[in-house]
């Protein structure tokens, strides 16, 4: 994994604050830690915990995925960290809205998942023949 960039980390837990217009303070007590702190990780200052990220996750309403893949903490999923910073980052979207789009693109891919897993367990029947097979 690439090293961490916490000032990219920091702005963009700010930008994702500003954009669901929420003041640190606000923020802070939500996600449970103290200003002093919150305004640390957004200057790039302090590294936050695994915990704290999910803290502030789940107060601005994104995907701890998001946070966590900047972080450094995972590896990013094909798409699928693009397609949530872009609903998040809409702002011709209202939070009910962003929020809304990110629970349907969640269980999309919950679904996609089950689905993937489900056919690379279930054995192919050997007595199935396809329209190329000469047999």
């Amino acid at each position: 994994m690439a090293p961490i960039d916490l000032s990219s980390l920091g702005s963009y837990i700010r930008e994702q604050r500003e954009s669901a217009e929420v003041s640190l303070r606000q923020l802070a007590r939500t996600a449970g830690v103290s200003n002093p702190y919150l305004s640390q990780v957004e200057r790039g200052l302090k590294k936050p915990s695994a915990e704290i990220l999910g803290q502030i996750a789940s107060a601005l309403r994104i995907s701890a995925e998001s946070l966590y893949v900047r972080a450094g903490l995972l590896e990013p999923r094909p798409g699928s960290a693009a397609v949530q910073d872009a609903i998040v980052s809409d702002e011709s979207l209202s939070e009910r809205q962003r929020q809304a789009l990110l629970e349907i693109y969640a269980a999309f891919q919950k679904e996609n998942a089950a689905r993937a897993a489900t056919s690379e367990t279930t054995p192919t029947d050997p007595t199935t023949t396809h329209p190329e097979d000469p047999s």
